[in-house]
């Protein structure tokens, strides 16, 4: 059982080492670079980022071939102990790097897999390496591989390769990458998102149970969109403090990731305190308000094209995280500023700054 196990390391590690070097190769072709979605080159100056990117696939390459060659008895001695050193040590310093990768850049991916190991590095993907450098270990001193003497033997080999398979599997988060890219799925920034859906998704979310009791209004001052997210305005108040509250909503149908800022509505600056008497948002009668919808958004047909609502300097947005909201040059919501004035209050005010969400 013992040898069987270790026997059967040896094709394992060919087959991750090939697949990782033809995966980092096919994404550097379409990129057109060989550094690109290597998340261990991060860790290293800019100058030597495509040269370690190369020699890192060359080495997988070269690995993966010699495990092969070496295998049987043609290659059983000394070059076979010396192939699988230096896979295991491959695999330790890749633990190693790692680790470093998931403390100084905690949101870069491991490239392990060229584009489809975009998730940040976490302890799934830190244990895969550890497996793989245990495998490698124990496949040193291994006699040459033969043949199973009998169905029984070639199943047994057969079983542990699909168990541990999967369990590389389980440990691989670029299988869910992998899944979700099997289906079409259209570009964020042409994604058609109504504004209904997207103020529903708002209500439900974790951000608006903290922040809503905030809000002091039923219907949104503003509500513009940026590439992948849609942002909605909300006048707020707070011991008397007035702010507006910003929430960023991922254009996705179904559990969209939402954000929030609340913003100073005197002098833009951004709040990063919890609000200080968090309740439900409720109506003058007790009940409970629904994110409404302004009038005279349901006439506007090009609503869901990937532009701002009102006309407006366009401001690109490095990150969806760090949101500049530009002066807008339109008039106010009609019936926002109705209802401040029914409520003997000042309307919501047009001022823009950047929050980080």
């Amino acid at each position: 059982m013992l040898s069987a196990i270790r026997a059967v390391q040896i094709p394992l590690l060919a087959a991750m080492l090939l697949g990782g070097c033809g995966a980092k190769t096919f994404r550097g072709l379409r990129a057109h670079e060989m550094r690109a979605a290597l998340g261990p080159t991060a860790l290293f100056p800019l100058r030597l980022r495509r040269p370690i990117a190369m020699c890192l696939c060359a080495a997988e390459f070269a690995l993966g071939i010699a495990l092969i060659l070496t295998a049987g008895r043609y290659g059983a001695g000394l070059p076979a102990a010396l192939v699988r050193v230096a896979t295991t040590l491959l695999f330790l310093i890749a633990v190693g790097a790692l680790m470093e990768l998931r403390e100084r850049r905690p949101g870069a991916g491991c490239g392990c897999f060229g584009e489809l190991s975009v998730t940040p590095v976490g302890a799934r993907t830190i244990a895969r390496s550890v497996l793989l450098a245990v495998a490698a270990g124990a496949s040193i001193g291994q006699a040459p591989l033969r043949m199973p003497i009998s169905g029984s033997a070639a199943v047994l080999r057969i079983g542990l390769l699909a168990a541990e398979f999967l369990l590389i599997a389980a440990l691989s988060p670029e299988i869910s990458e992998a899944m979700s890219r099997l289906g079409y799925s259209e570009p964020c920034e042409v994604r058609r998102v109504s504004v209904e859906r997207t103020l529903s998704s708002l209500t439900g979310s974790a951000q608006w149970r903290r922040y809503g009791g905030t809000v002091v209004s039923a219907a949104p001052a503003d509500i513009w969109r940026e590439g992948c997210w849609r942002y909605v305005l909300y006048p707020g108040q707070v011991d008397g403090r007035r702010m507006d509250v910003v929430f960023a909503v991922y254009l996705r149908t179904r559990r969209p990731q939402v954000r929030a800022a609340v913003l100073d509505a005197v002098t833009n600056e951004v709040l990063t305190d919890q609000p200080a008497r968090p309740r439900p948002a409720r109506g003058p009668h007790g009940d409970r308000w629904p994110a409404a919808t302004p009038a005279g958004l349901r006439e506007w047909p090009e609503l869901d094209v990937a532009r701002p609502l009102f006309a407006r300097r366009r401001v690109s947005v490095p990150h969806p995280l760090n949101v500049t909201r530009p002066r807008a040059t339109g008039k106010p919501l009609a019936d926002a500023t109705e209802r401040a004035a029914d409520e003997g209050r000042p309307g919501p005010e047009r001022r823009r700054s950047s929050a980080t969400f």
